[in-house]
C-alpha cells in the first residue's frame, strides 16, 4: 500500500467517525471499501497495514449517532476484516457482539434505516469464510433476523438476504473438499461444526416449509422471494443437501402449482430448471420429485401459464435430459400456431388435444392472443432443431405456419383456418405479431430442408415490403429477411423473373419513401445484398439487373438525412467494391462518385456523412491491398484513387470530429503499410510500435545499406507527396487523445522503419534518407508542432518564428501569419526531435490516471468534509468528490 495513503488514513477515519451527514459523493465509501477488498484479495492484511480501523470500527459501532451511511461502510468492513480468522480474532468480542447485534441499532433506532440492514446483511456474508465465523454465527442466534430479512419490504434487502443465506448453506455445506477456511487446531472443531451446520440446515428448511405457501393473495410477494432463495440453493447445492431441501418443500410445491398463482408460474419453473441443472451435474438421472413437479406444470389449466411453463422449460436448455417432456412442451408451445393457421402441426389426433379448447378461447382476446403467439413464435427457430423424435410434423411444416400466419396479419382471412374469425380481428395489423413473426422467419431459414421454400418466402417478404402500411421497423426487418434467405441459398435461379423484378420495383419506390428510416434501410439493403449475391468474380449477380442499385445509391448521396446518406456512402462501397479490382479505364459515374463524396467531406455538417467517407476510401485501399497486383497499379482506377487521397488526408485531419480523424489516420496507416511493406523492421499495426532502442544500447546493424536506403527514401518521399506525414503530425498534436495516441504509434513505427538510430560511434552512411523533407505550415498543427521543445534546435524554425514575431508586432496581432512562415525540414530530424516515446507513455495512460487512485480519493473525502466545516462562512460553495 502507498506510504502516503497510510498516512492519510487516520485523517479519513477520524472525518468520518466525526461525520454526520453524509459526503457529496455517496459512493465515495464504496469506493474506499473496493480499496481495501482489493488489498484483502491481493494477500494482504488491512488490520496490520491499517491499525487505525480497529480503532475506527469500535468508535462508530459505540457512537450510533454517526451517518448512516458510514456505520453501513463500518459493517461491511468489519465483515470483510473478520473474514480471516487472524482478524476475526483482532476483533472478536465487544466489537463485533456490538456490531452486528441487530437489538444495537434497533435501539438507536436505525434499523428502519435499509442502509443498516444492507451493511449487516452483507458484513455478516462477508465474514462467513471460516468456521469460527460460523460458529459466532450459529451462537448469536443470527440466522432468525437473516430468515426475517428475506421477505424485506426493500427489494435490495431481500435480495441481499437471500444472497447470504444461500452462502452461508452453500459454503458450509458438508463434503465441500476443505473449501472452508481451516486452522490446523480447528480439525478437531468439525463434529461441533456439524451440528451447528444441522441447526441451521433445519431452521433454513422449516422457514422454507412454512413461507411457500401464500396465506393470502396478498402475500404472493413472500412466496416469491421464498421461491428465489430455494431456486438459489438448488443451483448450488450438492447431495445431500439438495435431497433434504427437495424432501422439504416437494410437498409445499406441489400445492403452489395445483393453486395456480399466475405471479408464481415463473420462479416455480426456476425451481424446476435449478433442480434439473444441480443434477446433471451429479450425472444423476432427474429426481422423480422434480420430474413429477414438472408434469404438473405443464398440465396446468390456465392457458398463458401452461405456455409460459412450457417456454421456460425449453429455454433452460433441458430437454436434451427429458425427451418425454420436451416433446410435451413442444406441443404445447405449437398449439397456438396450428390452431390460428389451420396447418397440421400436431398430428392427426389434434382434436383430441386436451388444452385445444382452453387455448382457443384464450386466443379470442387480443392481449392474450397476441401475448401468446408472439411467445410460441420466439421458440420455433430452436423446435426446429431438436431431434427428429421430439417433433409432431416436419420443421418445413413450421415454416408454412409461420408465412400463414404472415398473410393472416397482413389482413388475408384465406390463410386462416375455419371458425376463427375473431382471432383474425385480434391479429391483423399487429406490428408486434409481424415483427417477431419476421425475426422468426430469418431465423428459421437455418433450419433443416427449408431452402425449397425460398420463392414462397421471398414472396410474403416483398408483399411486406409492398405494403403500405407497414411501418418502419417491419420493413427494416423484411429486408434482414431477404438477405438472410438469400444467403443460405447458394442458388437463387429458382426465383422466377417476375419475382426478382417484383423485389427490384418495391426497392426502388422504398428508396423514394417519405419516411428516413425507411430510406436509410433500403439504401443499407442495396449494400448487402452485393455481398451476399456474389458469386465469383462476377461484378453483377442476375438479381442485381444490371447494377440497377448504383444510381439509386448516387442518388441517396443527395438525401436531406445524415444517416441516409451514410448508409449510402457505406453501400456504394460495397457495390463498387467489385470494379475496383478490373483494370478497365475509370468511368465518368466513378469520378463523379469520388467528386460528391469529397464534396461531402469537406462541406456535410453531420459527422455520420464525413466518418463515411473516410471509411469509404478505407474500404478501396483494402480492397487493391488484398486484391490488386502491383502491375495494375497503373490503371485509370489506381490514378483517380491517387489523387483524391491527398485530399482525403488534408481534410479528415483537419475535421473537427474525433472519429473522423481516427478513421484519417486509418487510411494513413493503409498507405504507410503499402510504402512500407517489405522493409526490414517494419510491423504493421500501430497497436504494437516496435520496441524503442535505448540511446546507448548495442546493436548489430543500425544503418540501412545503399539499395535499401534508396529504398526507404523513395517511401518516405511518397509518404510525404500524399500527405500521409503531415496527417500524422497534425493527429500528433491533435486535442483528443485517441487521435493523438494512435498518431503517435504510426510515427514511431515510421522512424523505426526509415529512420533507424546507427550504432554508437558508427560514421553515418550517405543520407539519402536525410534528405527527404516535409513542410511545416506556419500555423496550426505546425506551429504546435514548432512548440516542442525538441524542434527548437531547427535554425530554420527559429528564423521563421523570429520573422513572425516581427511582422506580428508591426500589425499587433499575434496571430497574423503569411505564407512565408511555412519551413521544410527533414523528416527524420523531426522524427527524432519529436520526444515520441515519452509522449507515447502520457498518450497511454487514461484522461484519469491521476485522479483514479485510492490517494486521490482520500484526498477528495478530506477535503470535501473542510468545505463541509466552511458552509455557513462560504454558502453557496459545494466541492463534488472526484469519481474514480
Amino acid at each position: 500500500m502507498d506510504r502516503e495513503c497510510v498516512s492519510l488514513l487516520p485523517r479519513v477515519c477520524e472525518v468520518l467517525r466525526g461525520s454526520s451527514s453524509s459526503l457529496p459523493d455517496d459512493t465515495s465509501l464504496e469506493k474506499l471499501l473496493d480499496w481495501f477488498t482489493a488489498l484483502t484479495e491481493a494477500g494482504g492484511s488491512v488490520q496490520e497495514t491499517c491499525p487505525c480501523l480497529l480503532e475506527f470500527i469500535s468508535a462508530v459501532v459505540l457512537k450510533t449517532s454517526s451517518d448512516p451511511g458510514v456505520i453501513c461502510f463500518t459493517l461491511k468492513l468489519s465483515g470483510l476484516i473478520a473474514a480471516t480468522e487472524h482478524g476475526f480474532k483482532a476483533l472478536q468480542g465487544s466489537v463485533l457482539d456490538l456490531a452486528f447485534n441487530p437489538q444495537h441499532w434497533r435501539d438507536a433506532g436505525l434499523w428502519e434505516d435499509p442502509c443498516i440492514r444492507i451493511g449487516w446483511i452483507q458484513g455478516l456474508r462477508n465474514m462467513l469464510q471460516h468456521s469460527k465465523a460460523f460458529t459466532f454465527f450459529v451462537k448469536a442466534d443470527f440466522i432468525v433476523p437473516l430468515l426475517q430479512l428475506q421477505t424485506d419490504s426493500s427489494l435490495f434487502v431481500a435480495s441481499a438476504a437471500n444472497q447470504a443465506l444461500a452462502h452461508t448453506l452453500i459454503f458450509f455445506q458438508p463434503g465441500c473438499n476443505g473449501k472452508v477456511k481451516r486452522t490446523q487446531t480447528s480439525i478437531a472443531d468439525e463434529e461441533p461444526l456439524s451440528q451447528d451446520y444441522s441447526a441451521v440446515l433445519g431452521t433454513i428448511s422449516q422457514f422454507l416449509k412454512e413461507s411457500l405457501l401464500p396465506k393470502e393473495n396478498t402475500r404472493l410477494h413472500q412466496s416469491q422471494q421464498v421461491l428465489k432463495l430455494l431456486a438459489l440453493l438448488l443451483a448450488r447445492a450438492r447431495q445431500p443437501l439438495r435431497d433434504k431441501l427437495l424432501g422439504t418443500v416437494a410437498d409445499s410445491l406441489q400445492e403452489l402449482v395445483a393453486a395456480g398463482h399466475s405471479q408464481l408460474t415463473l420462479p416455480l419453473m426456476d425451481i424446476i430448471l435449478a433442480a434439473y441443472s444441480s443434477s446433471s451435474t451429479d450425472d444423476c438421472v432427474p429426481d422423480q420429485r422434480v420430474t413429477r413437479l414438472l408434469s404438473s406444470m405443464l398440465n396446468i389449466t390456465k392457458p398463458s401459464d401452461l405456455i409460459g411453463a412450457a417456454a421456460a422449460f425449453l429455454r433452460g436448455g433441458r430437454h436434451h435430459q427429458d425427451s418425454v417432456h420436451t416433446a410435451r412442451a413442444v406441443r404445447i408451445l405449437l398449439l397456438p400456431l396450428h390452431i390460428v393457421t389451420g396447418q397440421t402441426l400436431l398430428g392427426t389426433d389434434t382434436p383430441g388435444e386436451e388444452h385445444h379448447f382452453s387455448i382457443a378461447e384464450q386466443l379470442k382476446i387480443k392481449t392474450s392472443c397476441i401475448s401468446m403467439i408472439c411467445v410460441c413464435l420466439t421458440h420455433t427457430p430452436p423446435i426446429t432443431l431438436m431431434p427428429r423424435d421430439s417433433l409432431p410434423c416436419p420443421p418445413v411444416s413450421i415454416l408454412t405456419a409461420v408465412l400463414s400466419l404472415l398473410r393472416i396479419v397482413s389482413g388475408d382471412s384465406s390463410s386462416l383456418s375455419s371458425g376463427c374469425s375473431e382471432v383474425f380481428r385480434n391479429l391483423v395489423g399487429s406490428g408486434k405479431v409481424q415483427k417477431c413473426a419476421l425475426e422468426v422467419l430469418t431465423g428459421l431459414s437455418s433450419s433443416p430442408g427449408m431452402k425449397d421454400k425460398l420463392t414462397e418466402v421471398v414472396t410474403v417478404l416483398i408483399q411486406y415490403l409492398n405494403n403500405p402500411d407497414s411501418d418502419p421497423t417491419v420493413i427494416h426487418k423484411s429486408y434482414q429477411a431477404v438477405l438472410k434467405w438469400l444467403s443460405v441459398c447458394e442458388d437463387v435461379s429458382s426465383l422466377t423473373e417476375k419475382l426478382k423484378q417484383d423485389l427490384i420495383d418495391v426497392v426502388r419506390k422504398r428508396a423514394c419513401d417519405m419516411r428516413w428510416e425507411v430510406r436509410d434501410s433500403t439504401v443499407e439493403f442495396l449494400g448487402k445484398l452485393t455481398g451476399v449475391l456474389k458469386r465469383g468474380e462476377e461484378p453483377c449477380d442476375a438479381l442485381l439487373g444490371g447494377c440497377w442499385s448504383t444510381p439509386l445509391l448516387k442518388e441517396a448521396l443527395q438525401d436531406p438525412e445524415s444517416y441516409v446518406r451514410a448508409s449510402a456512402i457505406a453501400a456504394l462501397a460495397q457495390t463498387l467494391a467489385s470494379s475496383w479490382h478490373q483494370e478497365t479505364a475509370v468511368t465518368q459515374g466513378q469520378t463523379d462518385v469520388v467528386t460528391r463524396l469529397l464534396e461531402i467531406l469537406s462541406q456535410d455538417t453531420e459527422a455520420f456523412a464525413r466518418r463515411a467517407v473516410v471509411q469509404y476510401f478505407i474500404a478501396w485501399f483494402s480492397s487493391r491491398s488484398s486484391h490488386t497486383s502491383p502491375s495494375s497499379s497503373s490503371s485509370s482506377s489506381s490514378s483517380l484513387r491517387t489523387d483524391s487521397v491527398s485530399s482525403v488526408l488534408s481534410l479528415g485531419s483537419a475535421d473537427l470530429d474525433w472519429e473522423v480523424k481516427v478513421h484519417t489516420l486509418e487510411l494513413a496507416e493503409l498507405l504507410m503499410d503499402e510504402a512500407c511493406s517489405g522493409h526490414r523492421g517494419y510491423r504493421k499495426g500501430s497497436e504494437t510500435p516496435p520496441a524503442v532502442r535505448h540511446s546507448y544500447a548495442v546493436i548489430s546493424d543500425g544503418t540501412l545499406g545503399e539499395g535499401a536506403e534508396s529504398d526507404a527514401a523513395g517511401a518516405l518521399s511518397k509518404l510525404v507527396e500524399q500527405g500521409v506525414v503531415s496527417a500524422l503530425l497534425s493527429g500528433l498534436v491533435d486535442c483528443d487523445r485517441p487521435v493523438g495516441l494512435k498518431a503517435c504509434q504510426l510515427l514511431i513505427t515510421l522512424r523505426e522503419t526509415v529512420c533507424p538510430r546507427p550504432p554508437l560511434g558508427a560514421s553515418p552512411a550517405p543520407a539519402t534518407v536525410a534528405k527527404v523533407s516535409c513542410e511545416l505550415p506556419g500555423c496550426g498543427w505546425g506551429r504546435e508542432i514548432r512548440k516542442i521543445p525538441g524542434m527548437k534546435r531547427f535554425d530554420r524554425i527559429e528564423e521563421a518564428d523570429a520573422a513572425h514575431r516581427t511582422r506580428s508586432g508591426e500589425v499587433g496581432m499575434e496571430d497574423s501569419v503569411s505564407g512565408s512562415d511555412s519551413v521544410c525540414v527533414g523528416v527524420c530530424a523531426v522524427l527524432r526531435s519529436l520526444g515520441l516515446d515519452e509522449k507515447l507513455d502520457i498518450l497511454s495512460q487514461s484522461s484519469d490516471h491521476v485522479h483514479n487512485s485510492a490517494l486521490s480519493l482520500l484526498q477528495d473525502i478530506l477535503t470535501a468534509s473542510a468545505a463541509h466545516t466552511q458552509q455557513d462562512a462560504e454558502p453557496g460553495q459545494e466541492v463534488i468528490v472526484d469519481c474514480y
